[in-house]
């Protein structure tokens, strides 16, 4: 590090990615992307013409996009908030809502960037361990006076809360904001948007970058309390008011129009994911209920750090996470029918070679 950062970040951990090696051609599992391209619709939206225009601002107020979805999720303009990814959401909400007075919880084994946010503004956070089988246990995040931070469905595990036990703890937070990641809630988990319209503590924070098909746009959104969004606004006003461009916006409405593709490709997945588990569960393997476009499985015959490193040398890439807690689990993005079945086939030879 350079002698000029400052001693609060000289102990940052930062977030890892998922890797992106260009040595070889892969069949890519490892980074919750959609095996399927950007509907037609986003395609011909991002026409030269548009292109041509790029020597002019994006709207700042976002405001065509901001009604698109308004009306896809049955909720008001001033309760969208749009940022560049929800990653940059997530970032707004730790700087606005949370910090030395006000703490934060979320679970020991969820999305990485809570604990990195979390350090990078100095908030007291509580990172609360899940149960045996990796389930969220919701007594644990009610009345705790902090806010509370959710993946849900969680990652890297899959596994989904029901509506009714969100309610729960945004009901038992009343003082407190709840934000629910939604991230995943495509592939089979249950949306708690509609509880925005009942509860003023509640955020739900959603991303194009997986069910919609365009990780590489960066574009993500929220549903909130005109209140909470218009917090959401002034921090964004206040860093960047031109943080989506113009191609951007012009995808995520194009891809609002063009939502049944989309849903139809999700339907996809949770086939593919239901028969690869099938599958993987057949050569011995324990998997969570994934209700997300991943599998996160583990072998009793092979360890989680030796079967990734097979696969890679196969020309098949997974996530493997190095925690005590889940470091004989891999995480398996669910790819096309094809994909997947090549990852299985890989599968069965690295154990058959082990025998």
């Amino acid at each position: 590090m350079s002698r000029f950062l400052i001693e609060d970040y000289q102990g940052l951990e930062a977030y890892t990615p998922g890797e992106q090696p260009r040595d070889m051609q892969y069949i890519k599992l490892n980074t919750n992307e959609s095996p399927y391209p950007p509907s037609a619709g986003v395609l011909n939206a991002l026409s030269s013409e548009e292109v041509s225009r790029l020597n002019l601002y994006p709207d700042p107020e976002c405001k065509e996009l901001k009604d698109a979805l308004a009306t896809l999720y049955g909720v008001g303009r001033e309760n969208v908030f749009l940022s560049n990814g929800s990653d940059d959401i997530l970032n707004f909400s730790f700087m606005a809502f949370c910090g030395k007075q006000t703490p934060v919880k979320f679970p020991e084994i969820s999305y990485g960037f809570y604990k990195v946010y979390a350090e990078l503004y100095g908030v007291d956070y509580t990172a609360i361990p899940l149960r045996e089988d990796f389930s969220i246990d919701i007594r644990d995040y009610m009345g705790n006076d902090a806010n509370v931070v959710i993946a849900n469905p969680n990652a890297p595990t899959g596994i989904a809360l029901s509506r009714d036990e969100i309610e729960q703890i945004v009901k038992a937070n009343p003082d407190y904001l709840v934000l629910i990641d939604e991230a995943y809630v495509d592939f089979g988990g249950e949306s708690a948007v509609v509880l925005t319209k009942q509860y003023d503590n509640l955020l739900v924070v959603g991303t194009y970058s997986k069910s919609r098909s365009m990780a590489g746009a960066r574009l993500g959104f929220a549903f909130g309390n005109r209140e909470i969004i218009a917090d959401l606004e002034k921090i964004k006003f206040s860093t960047n008011p031109y943080n989506i461009n113009r191609l951007t916006l012009l995808a995520g409405k194009a891809a609002v129009k063009d939502n049944d593709y989309y849903m139809e490709n999700c339907k996809e997945v949770i086939k593919t994911r239901e028969f690869t588990v099938k599958e993987l569960r057949k050569l011995g393997f324990t998997a969570t209920d994934s209700k997300a476009n991943f599998i996160f499985a583990k072998s009793d015959s092979v360890s989680g750090e030796t079967l990734y490193l097979e696969l890679k040398k196969r020309g098949i890439l997974v996530r493997h996470f190095s925690s005590p807690k889940i470091c004989e689990y891999n995480r398996i993005t669910v790819g096309t029918r094809e994909q997947m079945q090549a990852l299985v086939d890989a599968v069965a030879d690295i154990l058959k070679q082990g025998e």
